[in-house]
């Protein structure tokens, strides 16, 4: 990423200003990630669009519940199997208690990983640094920068969501789809933050993917065992993977849990803001 502009006439000949997204460390990170962040949402509607197309069809399979019940206890709390006979539990089983929360993960994984380390390793941390903002400015720019993205990726997905309900029936409400995106978008931001986190104390990318990717299976791993092994139950609530998702996360309304995510993206971010002070960061080569 290029650094803020130090020259706003050369940059916009005829005015003494920088152009909007130039003016600041969260609009230039917010401009930087416009086109992946249309991508990640038009693909995210296309995955929704797809599920919601197979539902028609799949309500009409004979015996449905009768199939369902012979599924293992665990299987039906943790994809609520049982739900599935409807619209809503369909896509709640199907999208957001899976495959939805591992894409959320993964952007803003790879977006918390990019946002410093990313910058550090191509050399243009340091232009950055040259400005007259502090360290912890520059930092916390960014991660409103990495938490919009998050959220407006979880716009998407509301938008998706509520759409394809109403043009196909799947009997989704407004209130039972923010409940859902709110809770990917919460899941979402706190790796996230982690990996822009270690990326600022390392400076290495690959870190900053392999700790919050290893912290999000683990938290899984919790999750799930909490599901199955009965001593395992009291420390479930630990993982952020059953704050987001146990109370649907579609129609589960909005538990006290969410609150926890977003306390633990708030440490994140206050362990963050120092990191760059105790590094001296210089250009490679």
């Amino acid at each position: 990423m290029a650094g803020l502009s130090t020259t706003p006439p050369a940059l916009d000949p005829g005015t003494t200003r920088a152009p909007l997204f130039l003016r600041s460390v969260y609009l230039k990170s917010l401009r930087d990630h416009r086109h992946g962040l249309l991508g990640w949402s038009a693909g995210l509607a296309l995955l929704v669009l797809t599920e919601s197309l197979i539902w028609p069809s799949f309500r009409d399979v004979p015996d449905l519940e009768r199939l369902f019940a012979q599924y293992p206890d665990y299987l039906q709390r943790l994809f609520d199997v049982s739900a599935m006979t409807s619209g809503r539990g369909f896509i709640n089983a199907e999208l957001y208690t899976l495959l939805l929360p591992a894409l959320f993960l993964v952007h803003a994984i790879g977006r918390g990983a990019r946002l410093v380390a990313g910058e550090e390793e191509s050399g243009t941390l340091d232009v950055l640094l040259v400005t007259p903002l502090s360290t912890r400015r520059i930092l916390l720019e960014k991660a409103l920068a990495l938490v919009s993205t998050v959220l407006l990726l979880g716009l998407a997905l509301y938008v998706a969501t509520l759409g394809c309900s109403w043009a196909i029936g799947l009997g989704i409400g407004p209130v039972d789809t923010l409940e859902g995106c709110l809770a990917m978008v919460l899941l979402g931001s706190e790796f996230g933050l982690l990996a822009l986190g270690v990326g600022a104390a390392t400076g290495r990318r690959s870190l900053a993917v392999a700790v919050p990717a290893a912290a999000a299976v683990a938290a899984y791993v919790l999750y799930v065992a909490g599901l199955v092994v009965e001593g395992v139950d009291p420390w479930q609530h630990l993982s952020p993977m059953e704050q987001a998702l146990a109370s649907g996360p579609l129609g589960g309304g909005l538990p006290l849990d969410f609150l926890w995510l977003a306390l633990g993206s708030l440490l994140l971010l206050l362990l963050t803001l120092p990191a760059l002070d105790r590094r001296d960061i210089a250009a490679p080569g």
